[in-house]
């Protein structure tokens, strides 16, 4: 598997043999991932939740896994809107 990306349109290219996996709008994507992620935590939680023992303990902690993806939300978006670009270092310019 070979990973490509291409910085004019900022697209995630995945090549599998002779087959291309291409990510438009990757912040997007990595956003809809996360929630789906959320749903599957927070149901097979819920279910973990009628039993006792090492299940409970498990729901437990898919929730807490949910709770901190549920915060990655918000970041995913941000990060989306806001970077950090490296500025030419001035000691160079002379």
């Amino acid at each position: 598997m070979r990973r490509e990306h291409h910085q004019e349109t900022d697209d995630w290219t995945f090549t599998l043999g002779h087959e291309e996996l291409i990510v438009h709008q990757r912040y997007e994507v990595l956003s809809i991932i996360n929630d789906i992620l959320i749903g599957v935590w927070f149901t097979v939680g819920s279910f973990c939740f009628f039993y006792e023992g090492a299940v409970l303990t498990l729901g437990v902690w898919l929730f807490v896994i949910g709770s901190v993806q549920l915060l990655m939300r918000p970041l995913i978006r941000l990060h989306r809107y806001v970077r950090f670009k490296r500025l030419p270092d001035a000691s160079q310019d002379y």
